[in-house]
């Protein structure tokens, strides 16, 4: 079989349609920069004490001193309790009598209550988030962290299904449904009138987003040249991601309530309706569906946007799918693409079993460690807004490094390293003092940017090593797999309420563990695509006898 790179070489590698085909993809992925995090402000807990309703006749010394103290396991500080008070009719009997709080009664005697009449919230940061709009907190705080992982598992759905439905129906159809689902469901979100409303349709969004993404990433591979689909796979869709990262805590700031936020992140999303008429197809694709006449259409279309005369059709595409004296090859190529394949091939076989296995454990571990890091911004000391720039901020630095490592240097050992390195960050993050704030705030942020490198890398790398017939399919099993750690990704986050420590131990470890095991995957810097299975790259541990059996 005649490679697809070698008959449409004649394109060049950076050309008007290369262009066109480059940023328009990569605008398409600024939404899913800030889809995936507004729920960094949209669900975050302000500052919160028991209401003491106003019409209660209470002196100002009783109604100062009518919450609690308690011991804050972050700052070592007594500070007012968040889920109780004392028991307003004690209270209001000794008030009433006369006797000052502390003074004449010991504080420590007096019976709590929990917070009967609900909870008045600091308003300096935000005007309303769910939290405080259906109260989650105190016994109801465990649906904070539930809200995230309903979203994921959402990206878990959307990336079972639309990675099979990519392969079989083509990615520009699932490019641009899954960025309508994306918007509308996140449109409705404004309006939605509980909790259990919200989280509905942020499992849809959930859906959306990861498919939308995905398929932009396989779109772009797949079309373009090896030399830019290298930039596009690492630093072009990652910067463009970031772009809609950064901009997520800039609009949050001037839309400090959380549904005028989520209207002003919508309104985006309306826009790319014409994108349409100007993306196209993967040709790579519709050759193997057999569809050899409307990928020839794409590459003309091409060549005339790239102001080149193509050769014939003979020489162009159709050697392409026969190609004189490979009738072998050519007859597996049939065998495979006159069947669906599906995500039970990515098992079928030793050698995609074990490279399968590798990514999907490496994958889940860079989900937990990269969203943690992500939704912990609201918990760092200083301003939410810009914690939240900065944890963006930082992405740029990574996806540069991402396509210098990836342009450059060993896939595996970029991976490998950056994983590790992110992992060490980590664990020193929680031998820092105390008083040492911003140094921790700086190792976690050098943290985040290791594992961000690292997740760039591995899409582009899980690319190469799969082929045509599979490859939306397994980046979308891969994502498919990763969600077990983005779904528990916000409880890391929930046991700080027991460990400040505890988070950064528990991701710094399996980081750590998961740049190991990177070891054992393929190379793939300087090979071409592979379009069928047995063109693959072996598992390292495998020798190309086994991997026939």
């Amino acid at each position: 079989m005649t490679d697809y790179e070698v008959a449409t070489a004649f394109l060049g590698e950076w050309g008007h349609f290369q262009q066109q085909v480059f940023f328009l993809l990569c605008l398409t992925v600024i939404p899913n920069g800030f889809n995936g995090m507004f729920i960094v402000f949209v669900a975050d807990t302000p500052p919160h004490r028991c209401v003491i309703p106003a019409n209660v006749n209470l002196t100002a010394a009783w109604r100062n001193h009518s919450i609690p103290l308690e011991l804050d396991r972050n700052s070592g500080a007594l500070v007012p309790s968040k889920c109780s008070r004392y028991r307003l009719g004690d209270v209001l009997s000794l008030s009433g009598r006369g006797f000052l709080p502390g003074v004449d009664v010991n504080m420590s005697k007096v019976p709590t209550e929990s917070c009967l009449d609900g909870w008045e919230y600091d308003q300096s940061v935000y005007i309303s988030t769910i939290i405080t709009e259906w109260d989650l907190v105190c016994d109801d705080r465990w649906k904070n962290p539930l809200t995230s992982s309903i979203f994921f598992c959402g990206v878990l759905t959307g990336s079972f299904v639309s990675g099979q439905l990519s392969d079989r129906y083509g990615r520009k159809i699932v490019l641009f449904v899954t960025m309508a689902v994306q918007t509308v469901f996140t449109f409705i979100m404004v309006f939605a009138p509980s909790w259990p409303v919200f989280c509905a349709l942020f499992f849809i969004v959930g859906m959306g987003q990861i498919s939308n993404y995905v398929a932009a990433f396989v779109l772009g591979s797949e079309i373009l040249s090896p030399k830019v689909r290298t930039i596009y796979s690492t630093a072009g869709v990652s910067l463009f991601f970031a772009a809609g990262y950064m901009f997520l805590p800039l609009l949050a700031y001037f839309l400090r309530d959380w549904r005028m936020l989520l209207l002003g992140l919508t309104l985006p999303g309306f826009l790319y309706v014409p994108l349409w008429w100007f993306i196209p197809e993967s040709p790579r694709w519709l050759l193997s569906r057999g569809r050899v006449e409307e990928a020839e259409a794409i590459v003309r279309d091409a060549a005339k946007k790239n102001k080149i005369q193509p050769p014939p059709s003979s020489l162009v595409l159709c050697s392409v799918c026969y190609s004189e004296g490979s009738a072998a090859p050519q007859k597996e190529l049939q065998c495979e693409t006159s069947k669906a394949l599906n995500i039970c091939d990515l098992l079928r076989s030793p050698n995609i079993r074990w490279i399968s296995l590798t990514l999907w454990l490496v994958w889940n571990t860079l989900t937990i460690a990269y969203f943690s890091l992500s939704l912990n911004t609201a918990n760092l000391h200083g301003n939410a807004y810009f914690n939240c720039f900065v944890s963006a901020l930082v992405e740029i630095p990574a996806y540069t490094l991402s396509w210098v490592m990836f342009r450059w240097w060993s896939r595996r050992l970029s991976l490998s390293s950056t994983l590790f390195m992110g992992g060490v960050f980590l664990l020193l993050v929680q031998l820092m003092p105390s008083n040492l704030v911003y140094l921790s705030i700086t190792l976690e942020m050098m943290g985040k940017c290791a594992v961000t490198t690292a997740f760039t890398i591995v899409y582009a790398y899980t690319a190469e090593l799969y082929p045509t017939v599979l490859r939306n399919t397994a980046l979308g099993a891969c994502s498919m797999a990763s969600r077990i750690g983005s779904i528990i990704a916000p409880y890391f986050i929930y046991l700080r309420s027991y460990s400040v420590s505890l988070p950064y131990i528990l991701m710094g470890s399996i980081t750590v563990a998961s740049g190991l095991l990177s070891l054992l995957l393929p190379e793939s810097y300087g090979m071409p695509l592979p379009d069928t299975i047995s063109h693959m790259q072996h598992f390292p541990v495998m020798g190309p006898c086994k991997q026939r059996e």
